[in-house]
């Protein structure tokens, strides 16, 4: 498994470091304001779908019965089963994206209300979302494949396709002068990286032998529980996806900026996330399948507290950090061009209260995998559901009540993620899915004391920016230099936790 994970998460990571790169392109050339909220919505709409039908509704339904019908050898009624969630998902896909191209107008207008105090910014919103939009449905196909990859222990190909979206939109960007203006650049970006993502995947699929072929639908027992599974699993992403739209019509209302602070704080939010989170969940379900598949009830319950513990070891040095030095990492990373000192400040907010949800946005992967490796998708979208209750009051409490503005939002998304996992650790418990064992308690303590000792590091390394001279420098290099010396101090802290305690902390290879 720890093979697999560095496998999958040095793919992601290369995917992360290639979307910071765009991020910093971006923000250098889009700037705070109103064009850059406006391509951050037409962006938004693809990703949400994607959520939806995608990772969302294909990891938890799909991956789990094909990983099985695999595990026990069934290759040609794996592929008939692939083939026929293949199809369906065409004819989906083709239907929502004429609906889509023909009605953008009125779903811009309710989901972004706030555009319409701008002129011209409805109407621009409305164009770039209809050049984003066709990226949904080569994403799916793209999704399909990397799900029937994992299922046979096939993982780079795919952690490294969203790199073709990241280099696709930073080459437009960089020819931003050829377009109307540089959002319409990077709207156009995300198209194309859709088209290569795409050819990536058919190759990579046909290089293990893995292919999808466009067949008649056909409402068979094994496509009639697939759905069935769908209709539970997306009850509970629609209801994950909402937030998001909930989150750009208030942050609509906020001061121009606001979706963009939104935007920007999240996504560096997901570079631990989208590593980590990622990496551990896209090895472990599949793995608890196969294993539950042949009733190797010991392996699963092992590869899941691994699993946890390595969440918790190298998510919360993040949580430290994020909450002591959310401002120089922001200004290091995008106060640069049009993204100035205020933008920065406002997106550092964002970034520490994401950040308190950041463990737990992992564990949700982690612990609803007892229950989708075992086909079961309702508890989950229970869990999620309630979940939304405590997420809504929180960003009506602090955006409505108590004017906490765009970072209330994020603390909402915080504070719900913690609830969607501990009602995921109750259910699973109940139904006995879920056993922690002594290896995970143990690692616990070690897990915390490192975390802190990266924070108190990543706190030094700033205090010592003035006594160091380094005050005195340009802006720019002044900002590197701090983010530099804040991440040095806190590696050398962390590593000595993690070297002092390492027999406790799950490092061994499996």
């Amino acid at each position: 498994m720890f093979k697999k994970l560095l496998s999958v998460s040095g793919f992601t990571l290369l995917s992360r470091i290639t979307g910071l790169i765009r991020d910093v392109l971006q923000a250098a050339i889009l700037g705070h304001g109103v064009l850059s909220d406006t391509f951050v919505v037409a962006f938004r709409f693809p990703n949400w779908f994607r959520a939806i039908f995608g990772e969302g509704t294909l990891t938890p339904a799909f991956v789990p019965r094909y990983a099985a019908l695999h595990g026990k050898g069934e290759l040609e009624a794996a592929a008939r089963f692939g083939d026929q969630v293949f199809s369906w998902q065409i004819l989906i896909q083709a239907v929502l994206l004429v609906v889509a191209l023909l009605a953008m107008p009125w779903v811009i207008a309710a989901t972004a209300p706030g555009f319409g105090e701008h002129p011209g910014q409805m109407d621009l919103a409305t164009t770039l979302s209809r050049i984003t939009f066709p990226y949904l449905i080569m994403t799916v196909v793209v999704v399909q494949l990397s799900g029937m990859l994992n299922a046979i222990d096939k993982f780079w190909a795919a952690a490294a396709w969203p790199n073709f979206l990241n280099l696709s939109m930073i080459a437009c960007l960089l020819l931003a002068f050829l377009f109307p203006n540089a959002a319409y650049a990077a709207a156009w970006g995300v198209t194309i990286g859709g088209v290569a993502q795409f050819a990536f995947m058919i190759w990579a699929a046909s290089r293990d032998g893995l292919r999808l072929r466009l067949v008649r639908p056909r409402w068979t027992p094994e496509i009639k529980e697939f759905f069935k599974a769908v209709g539970a699993v997306t009850f509970g992403t629609l209801s994950i996806t909402a937030l998001p739209f909930v989150d750009t019509i208030l942050a609509s209302f906020l001061p121009a900026g606001s979706v963009t602070a939104l935007y920007y704080a999240d996504r560096i939010n997901q570079l631990p996330l989208g590593v980590l989170g990622i990496a551990l969940g896209t090895v472990l379900l599949p793995d608890m399948s196969k294993r539950l598949a042949i009733g190797d009830v010991t392996g699963s319950d092992a590869a899941q507290n691994r699993s946890a513990a390595m969440a918790l070891l190298l998510t919360l040095p993040f949580v430290a950090v994020f909450l002591l030095i959310p401002e120089p990492i922001v200004r290091a990373i995008l106060s640069h061009g049009a993204f100035d000192a205020k933008a920065a400040a406002q997106t550092a907010l964002v970034l520490a209260a994401y950040g308190l949800g950041l463990p737990a946005m992992v564990l949700i992967r982690i612990v609803a995998a007892s229950f989708y490796a075992r086909g079961e998708t309702g508890t989950p979208a229970k869990a999620t559901m309630t979940s939304i209750a405590a997420n809504m009051a929180v960003k009506f409490i602090t955006v409505m009540g108590l004017g906490w503005g765009v970072a209330g939002l994020a603390l909402g998304t915080a504070i719900g993620a913690w609830v969607n996992v501990g009602l995921l650790l109750w259910f699973s418990r109940r139904a006995e899915y879920l056993h922690i064992l002594p290896q995970l308690r143990r690692a616990v303590g070690p897990c915390i004391l490192a975390a802190v000792l990266a924070g108190a590091g990543a706190y030094l390394g700033v205090m010592l920016v003035e006594p160091l001279g380094l005050a005195h420098l340009a802006k720019f290099w002044r900002d590197l230099a701090t983010l530099g010396l804040a991440m040095l101090l806190s590696a050398i802290c962390y590593g000595a936790a993690v070297l002092a305690f390492r027999r406790y902390l799950p490092l061994r290879r499996s």
